[in-house]
This record gives structure tokens, sequence and C-alpha cells, in this order.
């Protein structure tokens, strides 16, 4: 039963064509240390309500299929105050990642956010044993991944820590590859990385982001590599991500927006809004039964709007002090003058004192700044 369930996993990575052809270490490394090595005995699934534990005891063929989702699913591994707060990311993303990465036997790696650990399993899978550093902020999860490592037959170093900024002393990476998503890549990741090294992290709440470390250290540069969502970085004290606090909204004042609704699900325009509105969170659902298409909007304090599209008629509400539903209209017809770039156009510069956005070729060309929002 679980042999299958690896099985579909792998099969459906292959028939969509989403193994890496530059690196085929990856399939290798995935097809020796399946992801039911790293995942707990409980998981949760979400009931459209809700999320449920489902423990492998109790129902192994039910656990089994959410550890084996398909390429595009995540599994959740823990739930705090009702919020997903560490995953499995999904194997599609994973791969990209692994092979944005360039990673080589022998390499010295650092891996921001331990998880389950089946990352750092993978990374070790490639390097060779003990070449790999992972932090990860939570102490049960850190405790749990190195017992699931080392039983997975991996030596890989697991600290207890804040990714973001207690870093190992003293120390130099070949590679450094984060498994949550940043606003702004700590410097502190290209300080201990090697000129010419590369680094590797979900930027914004949109996608994943490829960096080379400059040969004198003073920059990294990079392209962003695919559409991701990942978890937020969780530093200590930190809520969990606000979205689901404000995208009830209830009620609230009427608006216009001129677009289609499903629109905003594409990878380009999503990522280009998040550039230009990056406090902005942009969260959509497929049409429902009825054929209704509906999107949140939040700012994660106060202002909220909510979207909904039937056939053409699209209804439209707003709340809190910033008028979302504008903000992201006015944004849309910005990229939209400057080009309408894809995605992949974009990339990420970063020096000590400041990082900036660009399209095209020349990092030091025209730069993509955040769109101020009036009150």
């Amino acid at each position: 039963m679980l042999e299958e369930h690896r099985l579909r996993l792998l099969s459906a990575m292959t028939d969509g064509g989403l193994w890496p052809a530059d690196s085929p270490w990856v399939r290798e490394a995935m097809e020796a240390v399946p992801r039911d090595l790293l995942a707990p005995e409980a998981v949760h699934v979400w009931t459209g309500e809700r999320y449920e534990a489902v423990r492998r005891a109790e129902a192994p063929e039910a656990w089994a299929a959410a550890v084996h989702p398909g390429p595009y699913g995540s599994t959740v591994t823990q739930v705090t105050d009702s919020m997903p707060t560490s995953s499995i990311s999904c194997a599609a993303i994973v791969a990209t990642m692994l092979d944005s990465l360039a990673l080589e036997p022998g390499h010295q790696v650092l891996e921001l956010g331990t998880g389950s650990g089946w990352n750092a399993a993978l990374l070790a899978h490639r390097t060779g044993q003990g070449h790999v550093t992972s932090i990860e902020i939570d102490a049960e999860l850190a405790a749990r991944a190195h017992r699931c490592i080392e039983a997975a037959g991996h030596q890989v170093r697991v600290i207890t820590g804040d990714g973001d900024a207690e870093l190992p002393e003293g120390e130099a990476f070949d590679r450094v590859i984060s498994t949550y998503a940043v606003e702004d890549v700590p410097w502190a990741w290209v300080e201990r990385t090697r000129p010419g090294g590369r680094i590797v992290t979900p930027w914004g709440h949109t996608g994943c982001v490829a960096l080379t470390v400059a040969d004198d250290g003073a920059s990294a540069t990079g392209w962003m590599q695919a559409p991701a969502r990942f978890m937020p970085t969780r530093r200590t004290g930190r809520p969990p991500a606000p979205f689901e606090r404000v995208r009830g909204g209830g009620g609230g004042l009427p608006a216009q927006f001129p677009r289609d609704v499903d629109q905003l699900a594409r990878p380009d325009v999503l990522f280009a809004l998040r550039v230009l509105l990056p406090d902005v969170q942009i969260d959509t659902r497929a049409a429902q039964a009825d054929g209704q298409i509906t999107a949140w909007l939040g700012d994660g304090r106060s202002s909220w709007a909510v979207l909904q599209q039937a056939g053409t008629d699209v209804n439209a509400h707003r709340g809190g002090e910033r008028n979302l539903v504008d903000e992201v209209t006015r944004a849309w017809a910005v990229w939209e003058e400057r080009g309408a770039p894809g995605m992949y156009d974009f990339g990420l510069h970063l020096t000590p004192d400041a990082d900036h956005v660009f399209t095209g070729d020349d990092p030091h060309g025209p730069r993509w700044q955040p769109l101020a929002y009036a009150l």
C-alpha cells in the first residue's frame, strides 16, 4: 500500500515532465529517500473547514495518501492555533529548488528550516554525509527531524535556532537554501556563502529565487525560478500568517474591480502585484459548483477585500483603512504599462545596504519600486 503511493507520486512526476533534466540526481535522491521516511506519525488534512489529524496507526491508507500526494501537493505536519506551521513541501517545487541550487558532491550546505528533515536528507544524499547543516527554530521539530534523518541513514548537523539571524559563527558554505519564505533575503545569508556560491529561497509569497554571490562577496544577484507558495519565516514570538484573520470580510463597502477575478491566479500577475504591493496578500479559490470564483486580499493588519465573479459579473467589497481593490487595480495597470514582464523576467540584486527588483539582464537597470498607497 505505502509502496503504491510512493510509486504513484514518482510516476506523476515523470508523466508531468517535472524531473529536472540537468540534475538527474534529484530523481535518484527522491527514489532513495521517500517522503514517508521523514513524515511524522500524524499529519493534517484540510477538511474544508479545519485541519484534522490523520494518524498512521489508525488510518494507514489515508496517511500514505496524505504523505504522498500529487506532485503539487504538500503535507501539513504541524498545526498551531488552527494554522499550519510546518509541512513537507510539494515534490515538484522541491525538485525545482534543488535543481536551481546546482549542488555537487562535497559541497558544504546550509539549510534554513529543517521541518520534517526530508529536504535535508535529500541534500545529504547528494553531497555526501556530514556536509549539510540545517537550522530549525522549533526545538521539538529539530529533535524529531534529527532522529528521522539518522534513521534514514544520513548524517546532518541539526541546530535549533533562528535561520534568519542565528547562523554558525565563522563558517562559510558553498550553497544556502531556505525552506520558508522571506520578504527580504537576510544579508547574513550572503555573508556566509562563498564567492560564486548559490542561495535559493522562496521570496515574497509567490515564487522562489536563485542568487549567485559575486566574486568579491559584495553583492548577490539572481532571477526567479518558479512560482511557489511557502510558509513565511517564523521567528520567536511572531504570530502565524495573518491572512486568515482578515479574509472573512463580513460586509464592508462596495467596490469596483474592472478585471476578471480568475486572472489573479496567474503566476505572472501575482508576482508583479507582489513586487508593487509587497504587503498585500492575495488568495484565490477556483470556480465552485455554481461557477463562482473568489479572491481575497489582505494587508495582514486591518484592510481586506473580497472579489467574487460569476460569469462576467464581479461583486467586490472591501474594509479597513486602505482600498485594496483600487491598489490592486492600479498596480495591475502599472505592470501592463511597463510591458507586462513575466515572472522569469524579474531578478533580485542584493547589497549590504539594500536590495532591489529589476527586469531584464542588467541588475543595474530600471528598478521596480513598491507603489505608495494613500489613506
